[in-house]
């Protein structure tokens, strides 16, 4: 039986998670990773390491994450589809597993014409839901994908992502169901602004038992500026951003500071919505910013009771 992560006992125990997210930097330098980690330690159960994020060349997930946990901090380490083959990411899974990685998000991964190298080759060989089925049964039965038994399995908590506003809206919570049947045991949503909708989607889990069977944890971002506000409206696919929310930023005196407020409003109110497990916040490349968010909301990392 494995002993499981700090981010697993956290969910299980029915408490308040908080996860962060961190960016690894374009470059060989491990102390962007030790500072950052730094200015997360003591206000998250667990950080997301992306992997090579909205397809841009980064430092790699698996080095970066064994990084933080030197830091004394937990990592889920993302694991996309869009770069790796089959035998590729089992390989890779294993490597991060005898790293110490206890936490792992399956994801397809965003398409390489959206990067820096538009022009490198998609691998694809699997999507998130097909990887979910294949780290599950690398945990659980243990084996590979092809049948062969694994000596030794790697102690990983499962999750993937969620996205409450991608159209077409009615299949999002199906979506997510079918990553549950495939094995997940936490999910990490889109950032939310409309808390409306989001609540709709989440009356939709509850309906078909997914809020019962896996974690969801609401994804939150405190935003910097009007013209982000109007980038990720406008711009940035499956985002929901009302209009008096960019209005709030736009007649504010201190944008920045409104920004973290728009956050910490929407905590206040996912917290209240009956499913939701904690909270994911996405403070790209504004890491600093989260203390401060933790302060208004008076949130605690759940790991912080048991």
């Amino acid at each position: 039986m494995r002993s499981g992560s700090t981010l697993e006992k956290v969910l299980k125990a029915g408490a308040f998670a908080v996860t962060a997210e961190l960016g690894p930097p374009k470059g060989a330098d491990a102390q962007v990773i030790i500072d950052k980690a730094n200015i997360l330690k003591g206000h998250a159960d667990a950080v997301n390491i992306t992997d090579n994020q909205t397809a841009i060349a980064r430092m790699c997930s698996m080095a970066a994450a064994r990084l933080v946990i030197d830091q004394g901090l937990e990592p889920i380490m993302q694991m996309t589809c869009r770069d790796r083959n089959r035998l590729a990411i089992q390989a890779d899974i294993l490597g991060a597993a005898a790293l110490g990685v206890k936490n792992l998000l399956c994801l397809t991964g965003d398409h390489q014409s959206f990067g820096n190298h538009p022009q490198s080759k998609g691998v694809f060989d699997l999507d998130s839901i097909t990887l979910i089925n294949m780290v599950k049964d690398m945990r659980d039965v243990p084996a590979f994908q092809c049948g062969e038994e694994i000596t030794m399995a790697p102690e990983l908590f499962i999750g993937a992502a969620a996205n409450p506003y991608a159209d077409p809206f009615p299949f999002r919570a199906i979506r997510l169901a079918k990553k549950v049947d495939a094995g997940i045991d936490f999910v990490q949503t889109q950032i939310i602004y409309n808390v409306e909708k989001f609540e709709e989607f989440m009356a939709q889990c509850r309906e078909l038992g997914v809020s019962e069977r896996c974690h969801i944890l609401a994804g939150v971002a405190p935003l910097k500026s009007a013209g982000m506000a109007r980038y990720m409206k406008k711009r940035v696919a499956g985002m929901d951003v009302p209009d008096q929310v960019v209005e709030r930023l736009s007649s504010a005196t201190d944008a920045q500071d409104e920004g973290i407020d728009v956050c910490v409003e929407v905590i206040e109110r996912v917290r209240e919505v009956e499913g939701v497990a904690g909270v994911h916040i996405m403070a790209v490349e504004w890491e600093e910013s989260i203390p401060e968010i933790m302060k208004r909301a008076g949130l605690k990392p759940g790991s912080a009771s048991l």
